[in-house]
């Protein structure tokens, strides 16, 4: 029992010694951590207090190396849900439910995250005279961020009812003549568990149009790529 009780504070005081601070909760869950390389690791609580007529707010979730990752949950001071957001390298990617203080459903946004990796798009190109005809694919670089895409929908809190629903694609309204696939990312990490040898193995598996595209601008120290963005 002596041995066991000595190995259990051995194991104790080498994992404090890999961070740099953190807390411990009610249940004596470690919380809120930095490791030695000041990154936040791990579950988070973070509490903002009411500033300047803005409502304070809790929320909880997961770090890893200092970005938010999987859901998020937001809520009032008073303890009630307000939002559920997910999160993908650090930026909003998904579906994100947003309720008032009442607990009412207000809206669901649709969001992409960008992989800072990997940050590319590819982008039919139509014929000008007929846009229903895709006439070849391009590839573009775009700003690492979360982009509106998808389906955004606003209800009318207290009827429960759609007052109205919005298309995206990577912070563009759709147009009519789009595909659901236009603008999709490529996806070059399988999962953001992956270790660095896993992510440099990936981007063997680029596309060819990536391949092309990063050979033609090799060594120009500025290339003029579309990004997808709106500005503002």
């Amino acid at each position: 029992m002596r041995y066991l009780i000595i190995l259990l504070l051995l194991v104790g005081f080498e994992s404090q010694a890999q961070h740099k601070s953190y807390i411990l909760s009610s249940k004596g869950d470690t919380l809120n951590r930095v490791d030695k390389n000041g990154l936040k690791q791990g579950r988070w609580v973070v509490k903002v207090d009411d500033l300047r007529g803005e409502r304070g707010y809790e929320e909880e979730g997961e770090y890893k190396n200092d970005q938010k990752q999987g859901v998020w949950r937001r809520f009032s001071l008073q303890g009630d849900l307000v939002a559920i957001e997910s999160f993908r390298f650090g930026y909003k990617d998904g579906r994100n439910i947003y309720f008032n203080f009442l607990g009412e459903l207000e809206r669901e946004e649709s969001w992409r995250a960008i992989d800072p990796q990997n940050p590319y798009d590819t982008v039919k190109v139509y014929d000008v005279n007929d846009p229903n005809k895709v006439v070849g694919i391009q590839v573009v670089k775009v700003e690492p961020n979360s982009y509106k895409h998808g389906t955004w929908t606003f209800y009318n809190p207290q009827r429960g009812t759609v007052e109205k629903t919005e298309q995206w694609v990577m912070n563009q309204p759709k147009k009519k003549e789009m595909e659901d696939d236009d603008l999709a990312p490529i996806d070059i990490v399988k999962g953001d568990d992956e270790d660095k040898d896993e992510k440099k193995a990936s981007t063997k598996t680029k596309p060819k149009e990536v391949l092309e595209f990063e050979k033609k601008n090799a060594g120009k120290k500025k290339v003029k790529v579309r990004t997808g963005s709106t500005g503002g």
